[in-house]
């Protein structure tokens, strides 16, 4: 009782706490956070759990600007500190350290959520280093990336508390899109450790498309990944993650037959488009593609595949466009600049929109100017596959426009629905053994830090043995001293083989996962490393937040 009281003397009233309430760059977040949490009817020992891990950072946060302090100060702080972690220890607070902690993703995608939904939560790439730091901002949020296309938008974290960091990044989504939390919670799904990893390996082999087997999102998880580099919210696990998935994708598209026939989201949009057209058109129709990107190219080779020789191509630049000529020099391509784009849609009967414009480039009043189609084909076709949607969807309420978007693809390909599901069970073999490796993988992780720790320990311990026998040998030649030093080492080697070969895991390993960290647990209890692990855990959560 009488550590508890001071505990809360010391968080409540030491100069460091005072100070750092006053700077804008810290967040009392933390103990909002908590008392939220609480209000829930959660259990008291959570509560605590919590309350403890909150105040233990907070006080590392307040250590971080005890620098500018008196002495004094500097006594209250670091006592403040060592009650904070005391109390930590003794807390159960065993979500943060002893326990695995949960990959979890939380998204929507085309089979959860219309387009109207999706386009509002659509994080351009550019930006998804910035969304990875303000993710990894959340209190309970370590790791973080984010898989945002035309037909997804989904967020992979590594969660310090399962549901807590759930409801940071729900909330989060919440702020960015304008879509209030009951009605996100409608359309998102969640999935939790095997199952989130398990899902993302069957979205990076295309089973989780609406054109099974389509490649163009393995490459599109690929850039995940090397968008992620350098971005410290990206972290080893979740990294891990998407390289193991780059892994599955690749062989489920070798050894299976899932990619055979089938078709990608710019080529389904093409073969919509041609549908909705009389077949005695094919030749004398106009077509205009929006948009010269990695989409808009895929676009102008299907249509070039179908035998249209004819199209113009907007866009802000002509050099993509020439790139793609001199690709297909047998198809006459016309390049417009953007600010002719009317004038272009005026003179076309079928328009390609492709671009990711976060706005609408199409509005309803600038298609009721547009000049009439031809009358064999009654009205013109937009055929939209960008997310944010580049044409207005009122404008579908016109006479003279009949509008697509991705979400209109999947009649397209309904018809081979039973071919899909064989191709599926297919790859569910090559997936499940490479979740496996990663979950072995992921699993030796958990014991690096005790790794780590313990050979520092060690070697601490033989450093200073080392000086103390040397400082008593006197004056003794360069070869004696390294007789010791590698003598010291051999010593070190050989204690450390046996905890080593029980605290590594690998995918060949015939031990359950369980037991190792049993070990691993034993091995921190016995040299007493768990207080610097967990002092670790917490001071790199606080780091992060601190940038």
């Amino acid at each position: 009782m009488a550590v508890a009281t001071a505990a809360a003397s010391s968080f409540a009233g030491s100069v460091p706490c005072r100070q750092m309430q006053s700077t804008p760059s810290f967040s009392s977040s933390f103990w909002c956070g908590s008392r939220v949490l609480n209000n829930n009817g959660k259990k008291e020992k959570n509560r605590n759990s919590s309350l403890v891990f909150d105040r233990a950072v907070l006080s590392l946060r307040c250590e971080a600007v005890s620098q500018n302090l008196n002495p004094i100060d500097k006594i209250d702080s670091k006592s403040s500190n060592l009650i904070a972690l005391e109390q930590l220890k003794a807390s159960g607070i065993e979500r943060y350290t002893k326990e695995k902690s949960s990959i979890a993703v939380i998204g929507l995608n085309v089979h959860t959520a219309p387009v109207e939904i999706r386009e509002k939560l659509a994080i351009p790439e550019a930006q998804w280093p910035q969304a990875i730091n303000e993710l990894c901002d959340l209190n309970h949020i370590e790791e973080a990336a984010v898989l945002s296309t035309c037909n997804r938008m989904e967020i992979y974290v590594v969660a310090l508390s399962q549901h807590r960091g759930v409801k940071e990044v729900t909330e989060w989504m919440s702020k960015i899109s304008g879509i209030p939390i009951s009605e996100l919670s409608e359309h998102r799904f969640i999935l939790y450790n095997e199952d989130a990893t398990r899902h993302l390996f069957q979205v990076a082999s295309g089973l989780e498309s609406v054109v099974l087997g389509e490649g163009q999102i393995l490459a599109q998880v690929r850039q995940v990944k090397k968008l992620g580099q350098g971005v410290s919210g990206f972290g080893r696990k979740i990294s891990g993650l998407f390289e193991h998935a780059i892994i599955a994708g690749k062989r489920v598209r070798t050894e299976t037959n899932i990619a055979s026939g089938s078709v990608s989201v710019s080529s389904a949009a093409v073969e919509l488009g041609l549908t909705k057209l009389p077949e005695s058109s094919y030749d004398s129709v106009r077509v205009l593609v929006i948009g010269a990107g990695k989409m808009g190219k895929l676009v102008i080779k299907h249509l070039a595949a179908k035998g249209c020789t004819k199209m113009v191509v907007v866009n802000r630049t002509e050099e993509k466009v020439a790139a793609i000529r001199e690709e297909l020099k047998y198809v006459e391509i016309i390049y417009k600049p953007l600010t002719e784009m009317m004038a272009c849609a005026s003179e076309a009967d079928v328009i390609f929109t492709c671009t990711a414009s976060d706005a609408p480039l199409f509005l309803k009043e600038h298609v009721q100017r547009l000049l009439p189609v031809d009358p064999k084909f009654g009205r013109r076709f937009f055929i939209d596959i960008s997310v944010p949607r580049n044409v207005e969807p009122c404008v579908s309420d016109l006479e003279t426009a009949e509008v697509y978007n991705v979400d209109d693809l999947k009649e397209v390909v309904a018809a081979n629905k039973e071919d899909r599901l064989r191709k599926a069970m297919e790859a569910q073999s090559v997936i499940s053994e490479e979740l496996r490796k990663f979950e072995a993988w992921k699993d030796s992780l958990e014991t690096v830090p005790t790794i780590k720790k313990l050979r520092a320990y060690l070697e601490r311990i033989r450093a200073s043995e080392l000086d103390k026998c040397l400082s008593k040998m006197g004056n003794i030649s360069e070869k004696q001293k390294k007789a010791i030093y590698d003598l010291s080492m051999g010593i070190l080697k050989k204690f450390l083989h046996g905890p080593m070969q029980h605290l590594r895991i690998d995918a060949n390993d015939c031990r359950k996962p369980e037991e190792v960290l049993e070990v691993m647990h034993a091995v921190n209890r016995m040299f007493d490393l768990e207080t610097e692990i967990i002092l670790e855990t917490v001071r790199t959560k606080v780091e992060r937040t601190k940038k």
